[in-house]
C-alpha cells in the first residue's frame, strides 16, 4: 500500500512538472534594460470543442476571438493589481489603447500574424509585447468545472487545453520569456481565475518582477 501512495505521489508530481514549462533568454537581462511600456496583444485562441459540428464558421472565428480578448484582459487585471503595488519596473499599456491602434492601423486576428514584433513594437509605441495562444476543448471565459477524480487528473483527461504567454523584444524580435501550461481542472472556474491561478505561480519568476531582479543582483556580488 505505502508503494502504491508512493508511486501517486511521484505520477502526480511528474505529471505537474510536464503540465508547465517557463524559458527565459540567458540576455534578457541587455535586452530589456531599457523596457519601459509593454502592450498585451489579444491572444490567438483554437477551439476543439466536443459539439462543434453545428457551429458555424463564422461563429466559431467569433468565439475563439472572444477567448483570446478575455485572456488579454484577464491578464491586464492581474498586472494592474500588481503593478499598484509596484512589483514590477515596467508600465503596462491600457488594452483599450493597444486594441484600438491595432484596429486603426487594420490589423486583426486574420493579418496580426504578417506582422513583426519591431512593426507591432512601432505602431503601438511600446517597449516589447506581451502575446500568445491557446488551444481549448471548452469555453473557460463561460465557466467551467473545477471537480474532478485523481486518474483523470494524472492523465490529464480532465484538461481543458494549454496556455502559451510570451514575451518578445520590441527592438529586435527576439523571444524573450515564455511560460506554457496545461489548464486543468485545478487552474480555476474561468478566464480571470485561471490567469491569477497560473500567474501567482510563477510570480518571482516573471522577468519584470522587482524581487526577481534583486535576487539576480545579490547573486551576481
Amino acid at each position: 500500500m505505502k508503494k502504491i501512495l508512493l508511486l501517486l505521489l511521484f505520477i502526480i508530481s511528474a505529471s505537474g512538472y510536464s503540465q508547465k514549462a517557463i524559458y527565459e533568454n540567458n540576455a534578457f537581462e541587455s535586452l530589456s534594460k531599457h523596457h519601459k511600456k509593454i502592450a498585451i496583444l489579444p491572444f490567438t485562441a483554437k477551439l476543439e470543442l466536443k459539439d462543434q459540428e453545428g457551429i458555424s464558421e463564422d461563429k466559431m472565428k467569433k468565439l475563439q476571438e472572444h477567448e483570446g480578448y478575455e485572456v488579454q484582459n484577464a491578464l491586464e487585471t492581474y498586472f494592474l493589481k500588481k503593478r499598484r503595488r509596484k512589483d514590477y519596473i515596467v508600465d503596462f499599456q491600457d488594452i483599450k489603447n493597444t486594441n484600438a491602434l491595432l484596429t486603426k492601423n487594420g490589423i486583426n486576428s486574420d493579418n496580426i500574424d504578417i506582422y513583426t514584433t519591431q512593426e507591432l513594437c512601432n505602431i503601438l509605441g511600446v517597449d516589447a509585447v506581451i502575446n500568445g495562444n491557446l488551444t481549448l476543448n471548452a469555453l473557460i471565459s463561460k465557466g467551467v468545472s473545477t471537480s474532478y477524480d485523481l486518474i483523470s487528473f494524472i492523465t490529464g483527461k480532465s484538461d481543458y487545453g494549454r496556455i502559451a504567454i510570451k514575451i518578445s523584444d520590441g527592438n529586435t524580435g527576439k523571444l524573450l520569456w515564455k511560460y506554457e501550461k496545461a489548464i486543468t481542472r485545478k487552474s480555476g472556474k474561468n478566464t480571470f481565475a485561471i490567469i491569477e491561478d497560473m500567474m501567482k505561480k510563477i510570480t518571482r519568476k516573471f522577468p519584470y518582477d522587482k524581487e526577481k531582479i534583486k535576487v539576480k543582483e545579490k547573486n551576481k556580488q
